[in-house]
């Protein structure tokens, strides 16, 4: 009882808060989610997300580098192609631009780094969507499944470490792990994608990809209203044989990922997507909030529900402001 319980006896100094801090976000544990554009001869800003840009090939072996000694722990890899169509063949031709960027950075980097690649379509279709469409324009999940195998076979031999199927089709990461097992790519990893929600936040990376879709993605993505069905997708993708699972977008979701957590016998990523990005950045500029400790801040929260790895497009900067132990 007050007064011989007093908790602010922890907070009175700075060395005591850092003694007895909860919860701590490493470099390690961040991975930068980076764009490389087919045919680009400068780097290209990306108006709605500012200090993001389309790379060209030796503007992206800079910037990885660059995260790389800040410490960041990973790179997410995503491919802008010069020309798509309808079933996103770009995608699998070992010399698009995803998979030749794929060798650019293994040769660069080798292992010292965790090198993934975005597995989907989505980039790569006329359309804008993740998959192949059937007669009535419907995304055929089957056929779609026939297609991520042989990008799969792609990236691995491209040089990825790990492979990141986004498209939320049933069965993915299943299809994908056989595809691997059967080539030799044993020791190539299935990030899953196991709870992506069909978000409003992801407008400005659909800038940052030049997306093609009109219309919506609902019929695969997830209803941001469910909780149990994410677990279910969890659980499948668990059953399938995926190595880490992913909740996107993040800070509108750490209930998911704190359950998705307590659930998991895998590492817990979670993807803080380009709409948060964007909202801190603008707020920021404008003097609405301190941009460094607003950064730090939502970071922190993810992590402290539960994440294990944080996709962030401030994963080299904010690797400069955090503790490297």
């Amino acid at each position: 009882m007050f007064p011989n319980h007093r908790p602010r006896r922890l907070r009175r100094t700075p060395a005591l808060r850092r003694l007895v801090s909860e919860t701590e976000v490493r470099p390690r544990q961040l991975v930068l989610p980076m764009f490389v554009k087919e045919g680009a001869t400068e780097p290209t800003a990306i108006a709605s997300m500012p200090g993001v840009v389309q790379h060209t090939r030796d503007t992206l072996r800079k910037a990885a580098v660059e995260a790389v000694q800040a410490g960041v722990g990973g790179i997410m890899l995503f491919g802008i192609p010069r020309t798509r169509d309808a079933v996103g063949s770009g995608g699998v031709d070992p010399d698009g631009v995803l998979n030749v960027a794929l060798r650019d950075l293994r040769a660069e980097l080798g292992d010292d780094t965790v090198l993934m690649s975005d597995l989907c379509l989505d980039e790569f279709t006329d359309h804008g969507h993740c998959g192949v469409l059937d007669d009535n324009g419907n995304v055929d999940n089957d056929a779609t499944l026939a297609v991520y195998a042989d990008m799969a076979l792609a990236q691995a031999e491209a040089g990825a470490h790990y492979l990141g199927p986004s498209g939320m089709m049933d069965g993915q990461v299943g299809v994908i792990r056989e595809a691997l097992d059967s080539a030799g790519h044993g020791d190539t990893g299935v990030l899953a994608y196991s709870v992506k929600y069909a978000s409003a936040f992801f407008g400005p990376f659909r800038d940052a990809v030049e997306s093609q879709l009109t219309g919506d993605r609902m019929t695969y993505q997830q209803d941001p209203a469910n909780v149990r069905e994410a677990l279910r997708e969890t659980a499948l993708d668990l059953n399938e044989g995926a190595d880490l699972v992913m909740v996107k977008p993040a800070l509108a979701y750490l209930d998911v990922i704190r359950a998705v957590r307590d659930m998991s016998d895998v590492p817990v990523a979670a993807y803080q997507v380009s709409g948060e990005y964007a909202m801190v950045e603008a707020a920021a500029a404008n003097g609405w909030l301190d941009r460094r400790r607003t950064v730090l801040e939502s970071l922190l929260a993810i992590r402290r529900a539960g994440a294990d790895v944080i996709l962030s497009y401030w994963a080299t900067e904010a690797a400069g402001w955090l503790d490297r132990g």
